[in-house]
């Protein structure tokens, strides 16, 4: 049995080019929720990036404890829906936000969830102490199934980044050989590189919050000014020095009705992010200019 299950993930630090170095591995970074397994054949726990227990959420999961067998086994991985064959954010959200029993154990049935397995830091004793390569070894022993699958590891990060821009995916990680599994740490040898995009929305307003504050953003389409998020800057940014200055105004956003400072749609500002979700919005917009 488990005496602890309070292990951290290990963190990525972003860099914003992919590259080829002989050291590291390269895998898909999957658009999930990231997620520690605890798996035996008499316990089954899963844990979220926070540590809360999210055991109850994805039953489907628990058929991994037939791979493990008689092992105690602690795998780290993300926990992702398929649509068309790509993981969907959206759908996962909406598994995750359910909390009724009887309606997870249906949507279960209807949109299953898979456990993406990228490392393992358990098997009978730790092994978070091994280099990443003989971790993988260990993960290489456990089967594929409709619910467990291992994240497959490729050697050129260049020619695997231009993959995942063509099928229009989150991005790619970047892990040293040699490394050592460090709980809760974010630290140089395991990297992310982020498949942004970016374009020019128009600024509609500003809400100050604690220590900065958040832009609302906009963008003209069918004679109508939408909504496509908030982004947040700083009180020092030129941005603000400018919509200061400007004039209160009535909101003009079809679809916007939180309380806000309003302003003429007059400066446009440089966003990346990650995607647009099917109602148009901005998924995790970052300030560029």
């Amino acid at each position: 049995m488990f005496e602890d299950k309070n292990l951290k993930p290990m963190l990525l630090k972003e860099v914003s080019k992919p590259f080829n170095d002989s050291k590291y591995i390269y895998e898909l970074k999957f658009d999930g929720i990231r997620a520690i397994i605890y798996a035996s054949k008499d316990e089954f726990v899963i844990k979220s990036r926070n540590g809360v227990d999210i055991t109850q959420s994805y039953p489907e999961l628990k058929s991994i404890q037939k791979i493990v067998r008689k092992k105690e086994v602690i795998f780290d991985g993300e926990i992702v829906i398929l649509e068309n064959k790509k993981p969907s954010f959206k759908k996962l959200q909406e598994r995750s936000n359910l909390k009724n029993k009887d309606k997870i154990k249906d949507v279960a049935l209807e949109m299953p969830v898979i456990f993406v397995a990228f490392d393992i830091l358990f098997e009978n004793k730790e092994l978070i102490n091994l280099p990443l390569d003989k971790r993988l070894k260990y993960l290489s022993k456990y089967e594929d199934t409709n619910y467990f699958i291992k994240s497959k590891t490729y050697k050129n990060g260049e020619k695997l980044f231009l993959q995942i821009k063509k099928l229009k995916l989150e991005g790619i990680v970047a892990k040293e050989k040699n490394s050592k599994y460090y709980p809760g740490k974010r630290v140089d040898n395991w990297l992310k590189i982020k498949n942004v995009k970016e374009d020019y929305y128009y600024v509609h307003g500003y809400k100050f919050n604690t220590n900065k504050y958040s832009l609302i953003l906009g963008e003209y389409k069918n004679k109508k000014w939408y909504y496509v998020g908030k982004v947040s800057v700083m009180p020092n940014n030129e941005i603000i020095k400018k919509l200061l200055k400007l004039s209160i105004r009535k909101n003009i956003l079809v679809n916007y009705e939180e309380e806000a400072k309003f302003v003429r749609p007059e400066y446009k500002v440089l966003i990346s992010y990650l995607e647009k979700t099917k109602d148009g919005k901005l998924r995790q917009p970052v300030f560029r200019n």
